[in-house]
């Protein structure tokens, strides 16, 4: 499991800006006006090979304003959920009485706090550093998360003080599944039939499981881990004292498993929130399939199942090659037909192809239909080879990686899906330049 690393402070001192620096993309949204950050957002990062998790939060302010409560309750969780905290300050504005007011929010963590004074990219204001250390902090870095500076210094801090990586407790060989999607879909409902038995709490009250709960065991001489998740409410929510842990904690299921169901509630229908879920499983490269939960309880003639694949696929369209399987959980219709779309998506998760056959393929495909020019040169694959599997992962060795437009590595990764059994599992195509 890997560790969570969380930016707290007052409103509109650049924790967004400083969020985005660190992740290195535009995630968080970024606005002048105070306040305009109002949810936590997730994301993996890395510094000097070491991996954390990210969260950006809205800013904690004492005085009543409009979502306001809500922000520092989601700052809250999210100090409770860390391991280090980055507390930002604004330099140019010195330390004033609220960040002491944050600071004593912070104390009381008993966490790590490392004071990122940011906005310092001008030597104007760099005196007001000094002010900032009677915080008592565990360090304090100046930055400006808007030009770049000091971001290596501050996350070196951070890895100082950043706990080890949670080893897996599982067996390489073990099939680890997680249970996710949106609260009261069927998620609990689904494990125990997975199980055989009840050993977790099924309730029709949403948000009744808030934590992930793993459980062993064996399904015709294999060895699985199951993984029930709370359910993932839109962020906007997540304040609510009973999603405490919900959201996080099912990023870490997903990153803990091989193969995610992603629950669709058949009475409700599809739902954006669906499609944001399975998006965390595509951002994480897990395999998945679609589960369409409470089949039972809709009227159905012989063109329903062909509905609503067609549906699905319509809403679902950056996951054409993810499986679908309709059951009802509660009584239990079609849920052995799970097992074998789970074992054949584990090992196309697991594939290995050969090099002379994969340097086959992509070159065939380039000759059936040769890249276009792009940014006034054109694509040349010298090489191709698998790094990994788990996902899948190949590496292209190329003349300019900046030749590649986004339509030929979808064409590429398609030609591989047509030649090999990639069903079920994201492929990971990385350019590099020939040396």
């Amino acid at each position: 499991m890997l560790p969570v690393v969380a930016i707290v402070g007052r409103p509109n001192v650049g924790k967004s800006t400083l969020f985005n620096r660190i992740i290195g993309e535009r995630k968080s949204i970024t606005d002048d006006l105070a306040g305009i950050t109002r949810d936590r957002i997730y994301s993996k990062a890395s510094w000097l090979s070491r991996q954390f998790r990210l969260i950006d939060t809205g800013g904690i302010e004492i005085t009543d304003a409009p979502f306001l409560t809500e922000i520092k309750a989601q700052a809250e969780i999210a100090i409770e959920e860390s391991d280090v905290i980055i507390f930002a300050v604004d330099g140019r504005a010195g330390l004033l009485p609220t960040d002491r007011d944050v600071m004593n929010m912070l104390y009381q963590s008993e966490k790590p706090v490392i004071v990122a004074v940011n906005k310092l990219e001008s030597e104007k204001y760099r005196d007001n550093l000094y002010d900032f250390y009677e915080l008592g902090a565990t360090s304090v870095v100046m930055i400006s998360s808007a030009h770049g500076l000091g971001i290596g210094n501050l996350l070196d801090e951070v890895l100082a003080y950043l706990p080890e990586e949670t080893p897996d407790p599982y067996e390489e060989d073990d099939r680890k599944i997680s249970v996710i999607g949106r609260p009261n879909v069927g998620k609990s409902s689904l494990t125990n039939c997975i199980l055989g038995n009840e050993r977790v709490i099924v309730s029709s009250r949403s948000g009744t499981t808030t934590d992930s709960i793993d459980t062993e065991f064996v399904h015709d001489d294999t060895n699985y881990v199951v993984i029930d998740t709370a359910g993932m409410r839109k962020r906007g929510k997540i304040y609510e004292n009973i999603d405490k842990y919900a959201n996080l904690r099912a990023l870490q299921a997903i990153e803990r498993s091989d193969v995610c169901l992603v629950l669709i509630d058949a009475e409700t229908g599809i739902q954006a929130q669906d499609k944001h879920i399975a998006g965390y499983a595509l951002d994480s490269r897990k395999a998945m399939i679609l589960v369409v939960n409470k089949w039972d309880t809709i009227p159905k003639t012989e063109y329903t199942m062909n509905e609503w694949e067609k549906q699905i696929r319509g809403e679902f369209r950056f996951l054409s090659y993810i499986p679908i399987v309709y059951l009802s959980a509660l009584t239990k219709a079609r849920v052995k037909t799970i097992f074998p779309v789970i074992d054949e998506v584990y090992t196309n998760y697991n594939r290995r192809v050969s090099t002379s056959a994969l340097n086959e393929v992509i070159q065939e495909a380039m000759l059936l239909n040769p890249p276009k020019d792009f940014n006034q040169n054109r694509l040349r694959v010298y090489y191709a080879t698998q790094v990994k599997a788990k996902c899948p992962t190949f590496i292209l060795f190329v003349n300019d990686t900046e030749c590649m437009h986004f339509s030929y590595y979808r064409y590429l990764e398609n030609r591989l899906r047509e030649r090999f059994n990639f069903k079920g599992t994201p492929l990971n195509i990385v350019l590099r330049v020939r040396e």
